[in-house]
């Protein structure tokens, strides 16, 4: 009953189902409980076998000098129809005391041979009296005949249980190794079938989880936030599950929440870009009329401050312009491109680009070009191309000093892209703010920026919609390289 109650309770454990690991642990102790009982089995083996190698050794020992002392019997009486030897009398002696000191710690056999012992004295008188009585000759011999045979019996009987014996421990010690090969088959069978319990359980209850969670996980991390967990159980990986799918189920809907959101401020900016650049253009006209005195004329001092409206104004346009660009590329999917494509001529956009930028600044900067041979056929919006360029050129230009040389090389990238880049020899840019300069009113330090924070996150638009990346290698205080890359396309 109580190796039953001990089962039901193990199998109760087993069956939990809000603990992970408990039927690992309560395997693992039945293992160390059966690998116990092996050891213990085996040192009861060991100290059983050596005590049946000790009595056969024993058995052993008394079989042959019991076979001497049957040897030393019958030559002694060999020796007494020829001639008396005392000889003879002290090697029988000695042999049985040796048998004696072999069995003295067993009762029965020292009785036994206590028996042999007086039975050869007696036969010894027989002799004895032979030899005095010369008379009486017949009935003596007689007498020692039957003593003879008396003595010789007593002895092949022993030799008879010895051999018995012999035999005895010679099953037992095959019963023996016997029993511990099916113990040990037994353990090492059970051990091995735990072993495998347990290979199974861990791939069942850990590993096939886990690797759904990575999958899973893989998902989330492009994105896909609606992908759940499938594991269902009480555990500690049923629960983490839980807790993981409610998550993203929350980061889910505070995404899809922002980027409603997102797209109410973008059509709201998209509208009052649109409805400011009417206003601004009039402006603009009106300003550059009185300026050169279509309404009369204009002093100095008024000119200069229309001169900074002016400017202002056209600022104030370019921010509209670019807003109204960046809503028309947001606006677009993947799939549906408005843009129309030619062939680029690099020569011709890099000398056009190089001329506005000369045009805008004052610096004598050294502007050159280097254009791979053997390039491919690259199609894309030659004006959009030229104002990327044009705006990595306005930002280098704005972080160099005068003299100091600003390059833009073009080279193939295997078969299927080609990239573009701009180099300047400026104070760089550090680490932490590479990776947020492409993005929405984002303003890097040195002024690697256009004056709303708006340029860059641009050029990552249109550079995106035609097909390719863009980014920025710096090394601070060395100067940094802007680069795009575009892909090799049919004509579109």
């Amino acid at each position: 009953m109580l190796f039953i109650s001990l089962i039901l309770k193990i199998y109760d454990r087993l069956n939990r189902k809000d603990r992970l690991l408990i039927p690992l642990h309560a395997s693992s102790w039945i293992l160390l409980f059966l690998i116990s009982v092996q050891q213990g089995f085996s040192i009861w083996i060991q100290i059983a076998y050596k005590e049946t190698v000790d009595g056969k050794t024993l058995s052993l020992s008394i079989h042959k000098e019991a076979q001497n002392l049957l040897n030393a019997l019958i030559d002694e009486a060999i020796n007494h129809r020829n001639k008396p030897d005392n000889n003879q009398k002290i090697t029988f002696i000695n042999t049985l005391n040796n048998i004696h000191d072999l069995v003295q710690n067993n009762t029965i056999e020292v009785q036994h041979i206590n028996l042999i012992k007086d039975t050869y004295y007696i036969w010894k008188n027989h002799y004895q009296n032979q030899t005095l009585l010369a008379s009486t000759n017949t009935e003596y011999a007689l007498a020692q005949e039957n003593t003879f045979d008396l003595l010789r019996f007593q002895i092949q009987k022993m030799l008879q249980e010895k051999e018995k014996l012999l035999v005895t421990h010679r099953n037992h010690l095959q019963h023996l190794q016997t029993l511990n090969n099916i113990v040990n088959t037994l353990v090492s069978t059970f051990i091995l079938l735990g072993v495998l319990l347990n290979l199974y359980f861990l791939r069942q209850r850990v590993e096939l989880p886990l690797r759904d969670l990575i999958k899973i996980g893989q998902l989330w991390q492009v994105g896909q936030l609606e992908a759940q967990l499938g594991y269902k159980s009480r555990d500690e990986i049923g629960r983490l599950t839980e807790i993981l799918n409610e998550m993203a189920s929350k980061i889910n809907q505070r995404q899809q929440s922002l980027k409603a959101r997102n797209q109410r401020l973008e059509y709201l900016i998209s509208a009052l870009s649109h409805d400011l650049r009417t206003p601004l253009l009039a402006t603009r006209n009106t300003l550059d009329c009185t300026i050169k005195g279509v309404f009369g004329e204009v002093n100095s001092s008024l000119k200069e401050v229309l001169q900074e409206h002016q400017q202002a104004n056209d600022d104030l346009l370019k921010f509209v312009d670019t807003l109204l660009d960046i809503s028309r590329y947001e606006a677009n999917d993947k799939t549906h491109n408005p843009l129309m494509c030619d062939r680029l001529n690099w020569e011709t956009v890099f000398m056009k680009v190089i001329a506005l930028i000369k045009a805008t600044f004052q610096k004598d900067l050294d502007f050159t070009y280097k254009i791979s041979s053997s390039l491919p056929v690259i199609y894309g919006n030659r004006l959009e191309i030229q104002r990327v360029l044009q705006n990595l050129l306005d930002n280098a230009a704005r972080v160099s000093q005068p003299k100091q040389e600003i390059s833009l090389n073009v080279v193939a990238i295997g078969d299927t892209q080609v990239k573009i880049s701009v180099s300047d020899h400026g104070p760089g840019i550090r680490p932490l703010e590479k990776a947020k300069l492409f993005h929405r009113f984002i303003q890097g330090r040195n002024r690697y920026r256009g004056k709303s924070g708006l340029g860059l996150y641009l050029c990552r638009q249109i550079v995106e919609a035609h097909g390719g990346s863009i980014g920025v290698d710096s090394i601070l205080g060395q100067g940094s390289t802007f680069w795009f890359t575009l892909p090799v396309a049919q004509i579109r």
